[in-house]
């Protein structure tokens, strides 16, 4: 199969020229994801909120490449308050539950204040 690029058409992608999604084989690389609504460029001032829609972006651009949230082998969580994390719990075990992917979190100033949590994943698309 050849490389695969998956976008959501967010102004980040045009702007800064990268794609939302890699699939190259059976992995799946997913860029760095906020809590913006790409549709309309909106963004929660709730971290929670933001972790939802965050991962709503995730699983479309996942689905994208023939992936699932279950296929998650890897995930990095980045906040800029290290105080945020814990009430974004619940949607990331709503999320990432079941996968079970290893994990870390980074505490680290994001480009814009706005934004609370940004999440990175890794699939692996289970063989057949």
């Amino acid at each position: 199969m050849p490389r695969r690029f998956v976008s959501q058409g967010s102004d980040f992608e045009k702007t800064i020229g990268y794609s939302r999604a890699v699939r190259d084989g059976r992995w799946v690389f997913v860029a760095g994801t906020t809590g913006f609504d790409y549709a309309t460029m909106t963004i929660s001032a709730d971290p929670a909120a933001q972790a939802e829609q965050a991962l709503a972006n995730i699983a479309a651009a996942l689905k994208e490449a023939g992936a699932m949230m279950e296929d998650v082998v890897r995930v990095t969580y980045i906040l800029p308050d290290p105080a945020d994390f814990e009430p974004c719990w619940p949607a990331l075990r709503k999320w990432l539950g079941a996968a079970k992917p290893a994990a870390t979190m980074i505490s680290a100033r994001l480009y814009d204040p706005r934004m609370k949590i940004e999440i990175e994943v890794t699939a692996l698309i289970r063989e057949d």
